[in-house]
């Protein structure tokens, strides 16, 4: 059950953040003007009630299927590489105290062990095709382009993908954890919540104010980056999207209505400032903040688990 409420959160965040919506006219690559493309959705409960009303309960459920295999993964992994007497506490806003460089490490080898499912998951929520929970062929060959398929090992060459990745490992290891071990130790002690300062939670609050700031930007990117596709086709560059053989014909959700608008497959981002620059000059800098209260939400109540 807590993985169907997760999804229902996740599904509609995703497609929240990765909606693009340009603020303006834009040029395509001929130089002619390009009229706006995305629905105009200013909120993440404003997408909810539209992902419902599109897509139906169903559509709140996609990504179910890479969601559990990643669960399994990385709980397989813990209880292979990790000692099973000595739990680690992992999440995405904490990672395990085992030193610096050791939750460096760890944080790291998460990430290269779940990056393909995540990968997966995003694409699914924001396909527009119905995909069989239990017709994963047919599902890889929808997410996946050819190139991807072939060598699926580019999907960690994603411009910019990894950087915005290991940021965001690197704000959480170096600058959220550290804070939280020192402002509020007590949580881990004996004594449990009973010696909580005030002035030091409050501190941490500030803290976590200021990750969110950093941390919200480099999630959205993440979404971006996530479900542009890669190609090595010789009359593309190496990042858009190839056109054909790029998946077979599916049934659709929504009809001629879609959820949310994605960037023309023949303009990609070029990678982690790219990508930031883009979104800034094409969607203002607001969009960087779409969801900042759920960051900041995960990050201040992981202080408590």
């Amino acid at each position: 059950m807590a993985v169907f409420g997760f999804l229902e959160l996740l599904g509609v965040l995703v497609r929240f953040r990765a909606n693009f919506n340009p603020k303006g006219i834009r040029m395509d690559e001929e130089g002619s003007a390009a009229p706006p493309t995305g629905p105009v959705v200013k909120s993440y409960f404003a997408m909810f009630s539209r992902v419902y009303r599109i897509e139906g309960v169903q559509g709140l459920y996609k990504g179910f299927m890479p969601t559990t295999l990643t669960t399994l993964a990385v709980t397989l992994f813990v209880l292979l590489a990790l000692d099973p007497e000595k739990p680690r506490r992992h999440s995405k806003y904490a990672a395990p105290d085992t030193g610096v460089l050791g939750t460096l490490f760890y944080s790291i080898l998460m990430l290269l062990v779940s990056l393909p499912s995540t990968i997966l998951t995003y694409r699914s929520v924001t396909t527009i095709y119905k995909l069989g929970w239990f017709n994963p062929v047919a599902a890889i060959r929808v997410l996946l382009t050819p190139t991807e398929r072939r060598q699926p090992w580019i999907l960690y060459l994603t411009p910019g993908l990894m950087a915005a990745q290991i940021l965001h490992i690197l704000v959480i290891v170096l600058f959220l954890g550290p804070a939280r071990r020192w402002l509020l130790p007590s949580l881990r002690g004996s004594n449990g919540y009973g010696e909580i300062s005030i002035v030091k939670l409050g501190f941490y609050t500030i803290v976590a104010i200021l990750a969110t700031a950093i941390l919200t930007p480099l999630e959205v990117i993440t979404t971006r980056l996530v479900i542009q596709r890669n190609h090595a086709s010789a009359e593309f560059n190496s990042v858009q999207q190839e056109v054909d053989g790029d998946g077979e014909p599916t049934e659709e959700y929504g009809g001629d209505e879609e959820v949310i608008g994605l960037r023309e497959e023949g303009d990609p981002y070029l990678g982690l400032a790219d990508c930031a620059k883009r979104i800034i000059d094409e969607e203002g800098v607001m969009t960087l903040y779409r969801a900042w209260w759920l960051t900041l939400f995960g990050i201040w109540a992981n202080a408590f688990v």
